[in-house]
């Protein structure tokens, strides 16, 4: 983290469905690219190791040890590279039974965060090869040679910023469970997502994602599946969209093959402020916070390690006129408010 700042990646990579050497070589080259950037944390697409739309083959041991090895893979890679953090989703099998999981990878370290809403209506099926993990849930597994914390329960430590996960539609659901991990301190929430396509449901998602931003206080990176995902009937656009506190701060275009990642500068120090200056917020983190909390790790997760110089921009942008809108039919809206507002 730099001046309060914390550099984070939404990324939506190629994916070829089922080739996890494939999917993993795409995602260490983004890596690769991101870490010039000076990113410190990115987030990937749901089931980035193998596809989301594998269907049955979830349940084929050769894509749940490619799965894992590909892990090992990155676990490796964290290790060399040591300066940014990341997420990836693969499927992992615990006693018998498969979870969709987000892997944190940080140093060598590997945390897992299972899906906790399954859903299996309209074009879902996700409950033919998920089950959810029972809340709250914190254990040691391995997935193939890698030991990895699997927890539904915690928040984790990034560059100095504090982290939370959720999966697809656990964003969907009445009560997040982003809610409850910005209540217990988490100002950075990194959604994998691989939700499909339909007509106007991109602009009810941005507005979901700025909501749940808006409503937690905090920043949102959301990482959609990616181009080559549409192997079946379902259309994927390869999304990626950065929030904070209610604003949109950065997204890509839609349908580019080539536009699939945003990087955004996320103001803790201004979150923070704004949680102190909210009053009812730390109310209801007395209430909602129950049962998290925040991962123990050896790893020093509060420096930063690039070397920072005057000449790394801020990647966001500043307005030198907050109050007043740019777009002129919002002006004439504003306006027309002020003046009602002073009869």
């Amino acid at each position: 983290m730099r001046n309060g700042f914390l550099r984070v990646a939404a990324c939506a990579p190629h994916v070829k469905v089922a080739d996890v050497d494939y999917n993993i070589s795409r995602i260490i080259e983004k890596l690769d690219g991101l870490v010039k950037q000076k990113t410190e944390l990115a987030v990937f697409p749901e089931m980035s190791l193998t596809g989301y739309t594998c269907a049955d083959l979830f349940h084929n041991f050769m894509l749940i040890d490619a799965a894992a090895a590909a892990l090992a893979r990155l676990v490796d890679y964290s290790r060399e590279v040591r300066v940014i953090d990341f997420v990836v989703g693969l499927p992992v099998r615990v006693d018998g039974a498969m979870y969709n999981c987000a892997a944190l990878v940080q140093q060598g370290e590997v945390s897992l965060v299972a899906k906790s809403y399954i859903p299996n209506y309209n074009e879902f099926y996700e409950r033919r090869w998920w089950r959810p993990l029972p809340f709250p849930t914190e254990r040691e597994v391995m997935v193939g040679d890698v030991k990895c914390r699997l927890t539904n329960c915690n928040i984790f430590r990034s560059h100095g910023a504090q982290i939370g996960i959720e999966i697809c539609e656990d964003l969907w659901v009445p009560i997040p469970p982003s809610c409850r991990l910005a209540m217990a301190g988490a100002q950075v929430i990194l959604n994998l997502s691989a939700s499909d396509d339909l007509i106007g449901k991109y602009d009810y998602l941005k507005k979901l994602i700025s909501q749940q931003s808006a409503r937690c206080l905090c920043a949102y990176a959301y990482a959609g599946a990616g181009w080559g995902e549409s192997s079946t009937d379902l259309v994927f656009d390869g999304k990626a969209v950065i929030a904070e506190n209610g604003s949109i701060i950065a997204s890509n275009r839609r349908w580019e093959p080539d536009d699939n990642t945003v990087v955004a500068d996320i103001d803790i120090q201004a979150i923070d402020r704004d949680r102190m200056h909210t009053s009812t917020f730390a109310d209801c983190a007395v209430n909602e916070a129950v049962g998290i909390s925040v991962a123990d790790s050896h790893i020093s997760h509060h420096a930063s390690g690039y070397d920072w110089s005057d000449d790394d921009k801020l990647l966001r942008h500043i307005d030198p006129h907050p109050f007043v809108p740019s777009d002129p039919a919002v002006m004439d809206e504003r306006c027309d408010e002020i003046l009602n507002l002073s009869l």
